[in-house]
């Protein structure tokens, strides 16, 4: 599944389409019908967490690439094309992806403050957020999107490393300075992973991530699907304290 930082740089490069018109949309979607798009102009391309946002006068394309979808600008493949947007300067398309229509106001669909890289990003509420979901587990707070906009797995399993948290450690139990950190790390490692993924060298970083030996200890990693969204947690049993 795409993180934040992927849809971050997506929407960088899909920024070419801004006030430019859709000449032909096609795909088989279902969610909505294709023709309202045709001839429309592309007012703003936003992003929220991991939702790419395609705006046009009243109302926007919501895309959410689930666990395999993705997107070539300029670019075709085999994959049947879930949409694809025609314009005069290229063309953009999405595969194995939902698309939604959004016909409110973003400002009332979104929690910009949410974003964990988003100008708006607001770390004091997050605290509070999380304060508010003491039984809550590190590792799922950091899947939470209400609380993390933006965060993956990649991100969940390489935070709680960097601060040296076990991903079943209560929220509530967490000593403030942890807390703290956690919020802090999820931002910083989200930067670090936007920089890295753009210069290619995201995988060289992995510390924990699909990783087998702890690099700081030298002892075998845990593998196992924890949580609420049971997914993969790689962690160090010796160096990840557990808090409950």
């Amino acid at each position: 599944m795409p993180e934040g930082p992927s849809i971050v740089i997506l929407r960088e490069l899909a920024d070419k389409f801004k006030g430019q018109t859709v000449l032909r949309a096609e795909g088989n979607t279902r969610q909505i019908d294709l023709s309202l798009l045709e001839f429309e102009v592309v007012t703003d391309i936003k992003s929220w967490g991991k939702h790419f946002l395609i705006c046009f006068a009243g109302f926007t394309v919501r895309i959410h690439f689930l666990l395999y979808g993705s997107s070539l600008i300029d670019m075709e493949k085999s994959t049947p094309v879930r949409l694809a947007l025609h314009f005069a300067n290229g063309t953009i398309r999405f595969f194995a992806c939902s698309v939604r229509l959004i016909t409110d106001p973003l400002d009332e669909v979104y929690d910009w403050s949410a974003d964990v890289l988003s100008p708006a990003w607001n770390p004091r509420l997050a605290v509070e957020k999380l304060l508010d979901r003491p039984e809550m587990t590190a590792g799922d707070s950091l899947l939470d999107q209400d609380i993390f906009a933006g965060c993956g797995n990649i991100i969940r399993n390489e935070v709680l490393f960097r601060i040296r948290v076990h991903p079943e450690s209560l929220i509530g139990k967490l000593p403030p300075g942890k807390l703290r950190a956690l919020v802090r790390e999820a931002v910083d490692y989200s930067k670090d992973f936007l920089a890295w993924k753009k210069a290619f060298v995201l995988r060289k970083h992995f510390c924990v991530y699909r990783k087998s030996v702890c690099p700081r200890d030298g002892v075998l990693l845990m593998n196992r699907k924890l949580g609420k969204y049971a997914r993969r947690s790689y962690y160090c049993p010796f160096c990840q304290r557990i808090y409950i």
